[in-house]
């Protein structure tokens, strides 16, 4: 069905027969601008809730919860002669390949565009503004988008939001073709593209925690106990897990060990409600985290660095002065350039040409064509 009013026209894709009549002319163009709104806020398993397309004179506002499969989409999202356009594309291809199974090829993101030309801001709605002084409507961005009925309104502003796209990519295309740094977007594309969502495994959900590496390991034990408890309730509530008990509440009661629900009221760990929902709970998993045996007790993993002769800092120190110089000539973030890793990388394995450099773990095509030379020459001056 088309919605219409004066200023924009676009069409909701709700069922198998119209995706299927409105493939051929997908298919036709040579980009396609893509977009998502998804439910992570609102939900425990976040999923894809509209997927919006667009190529010219055609807006699609694409809802997978009516449609059975989008296996047809599938073929397009593959052609290589068809050019992606996202704005901030990790997410997204993420998304797209957990849910649907699509694998992202030809892509251009607008965003990551935008850093390699330096952009302060590189939000949709503030490249816009400062490139065609257009402002964005945001009144539904933190709407729940697996919420059905959606208000026409709401399907609109989910519309808008890949109109410019195709011209935005225009423009800064143009923009890094004169630069030079045309090639360097499109490598970093490709790379991007292969993203995958992480997979379900059994580690302990501590490895994966902010501060966790602080504390102690019985604090440990207790704290895996903690996520433990409060992923069940957020798996049974369906609800986003900060939703149910903030991480900050959780490193807290892993340092402090509370023994009984009043000990939760009187030092305010959490809310009166949660306490009242979940503080038998919450005590019970501090307890088990507690009874688990000295010899038991998880065990924070530790990295070892790797053994770096006195030689190595200043070799870094080189590259990073010679790169924070050629940052500031190019007006790009130094990290973009090369990040510490990789000058790590490099200063350990000190390549003598630029084959060596070529097999610098994490070095990309663009790097070394671009400034190997000059990185070779640095690391000649060194120790």
């Amino acid at each position: 069905m088309f919605i219409e009013n004066p200023e924009f026209r676009f069409r909701i894709i709700d069922t198998e027969q119209s995706l299927q009549d409105i493939l051929p002319q997908l298919e036709k163009s040579s980009y396609l601008s893509v977009d998502l709104e998804a439910d992570s806020m609102f939900n425990f398993r976040e999923k894809v809730c509209l997927i919006q397309l667009a190529v010219p004179k055609i807006n699609l506002v694409v809802d997978p919860f009516k449609i059975n499969s989008l296996e047809p989409l599938k073929p397009l999202f593959l052609n290589q002669e068809i050019q992606k356009i996202f704005h901030g594309a990790d997410y997204d291809i993420r998304s797209l390949y957990r849910d649907f199974g699509f694998e992202i090829n030809n892509l251009f993101d607008t965003e990551l565009a935008c850093r390699f030309l330096g952009a302060n801001e590189t939000g949709l709605d503030a490249v816009l503004r400062e490139r065609f002084d257009i402002h964005l409507d945001k009144r539904f961005q933190r709407k729940d988008w697996s919420d059905r009925p959606l208000s026409e309104e709401m399907v609109e502003y989910a519309a808008r939001d890949v109109v410019h796209l195709h011209a935005l990519a225009g423009l800064l295309q143009d923009e890094l073709k004169r630069k030079g740094r045309y090639d360097w977007v499109v490598e970093e594309c490709g790379i991007l593209s292969k993203v995958r969502p992480a997979m379900t495994n059994t580690e302990a959900l501590f490895l994966k925690f902010k501060g966790s590496g602080r504390l102690d390991r019985r604090s440990l034990s207790v704290l895996e106990q903690l996520l433990q408890l409060r992923i069940r309730i957020a798996e049974k509530k369906n609800r986003p897990v900060f939703k149910i008990m903030s991480s900050r509440a959780l490193l807290r009661l892993a340092n402090e060990k509370p023994k009984t629900v009043m000990d939760l009221q009187k030092k305010d760990f959490l809310s009166d409600r949660q306490t009242n929902m979940f503080g038998e709970s919450v005590i019970a998993a501090v307890q088990k985290g507690m009874e688990v045996s000295e010899k038991d007790l998880p065990v924070y993993p530790r990295k070892k660095a790797p053994v770096m002769g006195p030689e190595i800092p200043g070799r870094v120190k080189a590259i990073k002065k010679w790169r924070d110089q050629l940052a500031e000539e190019l007006h790009m973030d130094p990290a973009m350039l090369f990040n510490r890793a990789l000058m790590t990388a490099i200063a350990i394995k000190r390549p003598d040409n630029l084959i060596s450099l070529g097999e610098v773990d994490g070095i990309r095509n663009w790097q070394e064509k671009e400034f190997g030379k000059e990185i070779l020459k640095i690391l000649s001056h060194q120790k």
